[in-house]
């Protein structure tokens, strides 16, 4: 998904800052609220109040797959959150930006912050290509990520530190299931070509085996919002009409011509499609959205 750098209005910063007053002041937990946590998208949010359940009280910026958070525009509620704030989850690795702008305006130097593409341990800076963001998609790092926001809740509130013990000990077991999941895919799909319209997925991908196939100068066009050209747009449907991918999975949240004509010449190929979001549909927690995606990859490949 296209990359931006959004920069809040100074009008904007100061009115905010001025109604959140002495925030820090209200980075404590209480009775009525819990631990006040702020994460980038709903993903986070809701990898969050798996782990603190009652003890937290989780606002996610981004709360729909129809917002994008490469272009969203943060809201004075949205900084008066952040001013708040005991903890913050952002992904990092130049996708939610937003989050760094809202942080360096709150008057708020006791939050804890938490970024997942850190906390990966995963190479941001690779010699050959560009860092995959989307690194929720990778459930490795969501395990790690779960136990330092467990340790950090912990810090914050130690009170109710068995809670997040257990809460965290589940969580890590439904991980576990995804994983096996994965691993039981992977013994029969390894080495089946896959196209994609962009990276989004593409840890997933990989842990259950599938190569991807798209040209890069495909998936770099269509993240960054410009025009795929018309040869390597050629190239890329070629994948599809001769067979050489068993799978399309598109992301829902970036529609555009070039990705519809690929979607169409999946459809005309009799290659099976799966579309992903970048966020949480309504209903859905992080195991269970992971786990549907996992099903429609299995069904559509026949396994």
């Amino acid at each position: 998904m296209r990359r931006s750098s959004l920069a809040l209005p100074t009008l904007f910063i100061t009115a905010a800052i001025a109604l959140a007053g002495c925030a820090s002041s209200g980075t404590q937990p209480t009775a009525s609220t819990g631990v006040k946590v702020v994460a980038s998208t709903n993903v986070y949010g809701d990898i969050a109040k798996q782990i603190g359940g009652e003890h937290v009280d989780v606002t996610s910026i981004i709360d729909s797959p129809d917002k994008d958070p490469h272009d969203y525009a943060a809201t004075p509620r949205d900084q008066l959150a952040v001013s708040a704030a005991a903890l913050v989850i952002e992904n990092g690795g130049h996708y939610d930006g937003f989050i760094d702008t809202m942080l360096s305006s709150a008057n708020n130097s006791a939050a804890v912050v938490l970024n997942a593409a850190d906390i990966s341990g995963l190479d941001q800076e690779p010699a050959n290509g560009h860092f995959n963001e989307h690194v929720w998609f990778d459930v490795n790092t969501v395990g790690l990520l779960a136990e330092r926001i467990a340790a950090e809740l912990t810090t914050i509130d130690p009170a109710n530190e068995a809670a997040y013990a257990a809460n965290a000990s589940t969580f890590a077991a439904e991980l576990d299931g995804l994983k096996a999941k994965e691993a039981s895919m992977k013994a029969t799909l390894a080495g089946r070509g896959v196209a994609i319209t962009e990276p989004v997925p593409l840890y997933l991908l990989e842990s259950i085996g599938l190569v991807n196939k798209t040209p890069e100068a495909f998936t770099d066009a269509i993240e960054q919002g410009t025009d795929v050209s018309p040869q390597v747009l050629s190239e890329t449907q070629a994948l599809l009409t001769s067979g050489a991918v068993a799978l399309l999975v598109f992301n829902e949240q970036t529609a555009g011509a070039q990705t519809e004509a690929l979607i169409a010449t999946a459809g005309t190929s009799n290659i099976p499609t799966v579309g992903v979001t970048e966020t949480l549909p309504a209903g859905e927690t992080y195991v269970s959205w992971l786990s549907g995606y996992l099903d429609a990859i299995q069904t559509a490949l026949g396994r």
